[in-house]
């Protein structure tokens, strides 16, 4: 059943009518979907498992192993369910789920995970290695990342059960804490884990050391790209906002403003950077995008907001950050999919295994309860009281485009007015050539608020075999050989003149010379309802055949529109996604690089929708060698309606202008000129110095 909220005021909230007793429900409803499962006061948050196959525990692996990651799942289970449950047990000290009282629920949990010899003791750092038998220095366990979600629980709750614990029961927590504060960690957004964990245990009087504080937070420093961003490992993901732009608001307080002024001050500021547009990152309904690893986690991504807010001179608007965090919020409880037996599934939406990584397990996804510590912030704090706007959306005219490009991660988002999506192009990736699911996490073309990405097709007319048509990449297919190849790895040169110029090569290797590997330069501006790409083939081992996939459509009757004109052809779906919402996307080539335009039917590759329609555009045959057609011409274009596109927003252009005489733009720039009386220059030449990873 999807959560209902009881308590509106749309003179506060005039865009979601959500309040903080709104949030309140909420985590009132996703607590009892915990708690009917909990059949014993004493029995750990352990939730019903619906995969087996990619999550842990790992079935195939031996009982050791399985052992250990069971008690990391109980682990898992109790902190991460903690983010709902400790900001609902400050303000409502007496609450009571299914029976139980949930303050003594989770001071009874905490104890008992810390304290050795008690039949839930997770164990500390040593105690793992001795248990999985590596005494590797640089191992790092799961436990580690759910300590820090301790703490911060037990900061939110302090009153309700820090506080109610007796000095030797502290001692106890602490013990444990500092295992893992001190020991090895991974060296990306791990690091602020072991910071936070030094950091409440500073707080409270106990020893640290400091010297392992500061190399910890002077790395994390140095993982700052720009633009409120941090690089995590290679990539760029929500786990800049979920955990940097969270976790490093809390540090200042417990310990940067105090004891690092310097470091403390950065990261303020990098979290006000990161406000001055990441509510253009959301779009008008504030719904998140489905994009990078751990997707699961959901509406966590706008935690991001409540990090400002905590923060001595946040610079966030609380209206718009309310706002956001209301929209995401209903993106995922307003819907009938998005719980299994009460609890959310291992999806974006419904069960969606393709998304799903094997560092999870059933508890995971309770990550998306870093959006409910909000509630930590009093009712008078300007993020309850302040009214509702919606930022750019509010200022947006008739079918204008907002675009943002930012250089330091790679990201581009564009907000369209005309059907109120968010639009985000990507670059500075790098993914083993057969990490598929790195590239539907970080390669894809564009991702859409509306239309999250989608797995390889597996049509049934070619028997459930997936196929050489991805949704939003190129895939290309060398016709001798019948290998089937991705882009793995995307550079960034940035936008030029309304142009975002990137490039992306086909199964790129390290060990091999770039230069002799497939490429694509990509070249795409933003149109009121979508995106239209002029691409330049860069290709040596030929002959092979590309083709390029629209967005993954939600087929629950789908009705196809088939239009030609000179130069181009354009196909029209019309139809609803699985909550009954009307739903329309065209895709439009012209002719020249492209021969034809199709689509495919798909069943269990979309996250939306069990069955699917990509839409897909292919070339001819390339030659070994031959001046031909380099050009690559296509838009895809959506809407949230069955209003019919217009004849001039699927056939846009009015005039193709090339600079070489045989028409295929081999050379020099090619010339868009647009019905709307507007014109794009494309150049390729010149990005070869400025491309970027």
């Amino acid at each position: 059943m999807k959560f209902e909220p009881k308590s509106l005021d749309y003179d506060l909230s005039p865009c979601t009518g959500l309040t903080r007793e709104s949030w309140l429900e909420a985590g009132k409803y996703m607590l009892e979907g915990i708690f009917r499962h909990i059949d014993d006061f004493e029995n750990p948050v352990v939730m019903p498992r619906k995969e087996t196959e990619i999550t842990y525990p790992h079935l195939r692996d031996s009982e050791e192993a399985q052992h250990t990651q069971r008690l990391a799942e109980v682990f898992e289970g109790l902190t991460r369910s903690f983010f709902i449950a400790a900001p609902m047990i400050q303000n409502i000290p007496e609450l009571e789920i299914c029976g139980y009282p949930m303050a003594k629920y989770y001071r009874n949990q905490v104890l008992r995970c810390c304290t050795k010899g008690d039949a839930l003791y997770i164990g500390t750092y040593e105690d793992q290695q001795e248990i999985t038998g590596h005494a590797d220095p640089f191992r790092a366990f799961q436990q580690t990342v759910e300590t820090c979600a301790l703490v911060i629980c037990l900061w939110v709750s302090r009153e309700q059960i820090w506080d109610t614990y007796t000095r030797e029961e502290k001692d106890v927590i602490a013990d444990f804490l500092e295992s893992y504060a001190h020991e090895n960690t991974v060296p990306q957004n791990w690091r602020l884990f072991n910071m936070l964990d030094m950091a409440f245990l500073h707080m409270e009087g106990y020893p640290i050391q400091k010297d392992v504080m500061l190399d910890h937070a002077q790395a994390i420093l140095n993982y700052y790209a720009g633009d409120g961003w941090y690089r995590d490992g290679h990539s760029f993901d929500y786990y800049s906002c979920w955990a940097f732009n969270v976790y490093a608001p809390i540090w200042n307080l417990w310990y940067g403003y105090e004891n690092a002024p310097y470091l403390a001050k950065q990261l303020e500021e990098h979290s006000n950077r990161l406000m001055e547009t990441y509510g253009d990152f959301f779009d008008r309904d504030g719904w998140t995008n489905m994009w990078g690893r751990s997707n699961i986690y959901r509406n966590a991504a706008t935690s991001a907001f409540d990090g400002n807010m905590l923060l001595r001179d946040g610079k966030g608007d609380p209206g718009l950050a309310r706002r956001i965090s209301s929209g995401s919020l209903m993106q995922f409880l307003g819907r009938e999919d998005f719980l299994w037996e009460g609890i959310p599934t291992l999806g974006f939406y419904g069960q969606f295994s393709p998304l799903v990584q094997g560092y999870s397990c059933a508890e995971s996804p309770f990550w998306l309860g870093k959006a409910f510590l909000c509630l930590h912030l009093p009712a008078e704090h300007p993020f309850w009281t302040a009214k509702e706007n919606n930022g750019t959306w509010d200022e947006l005219k008739k079918d204008q485009v907002k675009v943002t490009a930012l250089n330091g991660p790679a990201l581009c988002f564009s907000n369209h007015e005309a059907n109120g999506e968010t639009i985000l192009r990507t670059g500075k990736v790098v993914k083993n050539a057969g990490d598929i699911h790195g590239m539907w996490n970080y390669s894809k073309l564009c991702y859409n608020t509306k239309y999250p990405w989608e797995s390889v097709p597996h049509p049934a007319e070619e028997g459930g075999q997936a196929c050489p048509v991805e949704a939003q990449q190129y895939v290309l297919l060398d016709s001798t050989t019948g290998k089937v190849s991705r882009a793995n790895v995307t550079f960034w040169h940035g936008e030029e003149k309304e142009v975002l110029y990137r490039r992306q090569f086909f199964d790129y290797r390290l060990d091999t010379e770039c230069h002799w590997i497939q490429a694509i330069n990509l070249a795409d501006f933003a149109v009121p309802c979508g995106i239209l790409r002029v691409d330049k083939l860069r290709l040596h081992r030929c002959p092979v055949e590309l083709t390029l996939g629209s967005y993954g459509f939600p087929d629950n009757g789908t009705e196809v529109i088939e239009k030609t004109r000179r130069g181009g052809k354009a196909i029209i779906l019309k139809g609803r996604d699985s909550q009954g919402n009307e739903k329309q996307m065209a895709m439009t080539i012209y002719y020249g690089g492209w021969k034809d335009l199709k689509l495919l039917r798909s069943t269990g590759t979309n996250p939306d929708s069990e069955k699917s329609v990509v839409l897909y555009a292919e070339t001819a045959r390339k030659k070994q060698y031959g001046y031909e057609p380099y050009i690559l011409i296509s838009q895809v274009l959506t809407k949230e309606s069955h209003l019919d596109f217009e004849e001039d927003e699927l056939f846009p252009i009015e005039e193709l202008v090339y600079a070489d005489p045989e028409w295929c733009g081999g050379y020099g720039p090619v010339i868009i000129r647009l019905k709307d009386g507007s014109e794009k220059h494309i150049e390729f030449e010149g990005i070869e110095g400025k491309l970027m990873l």
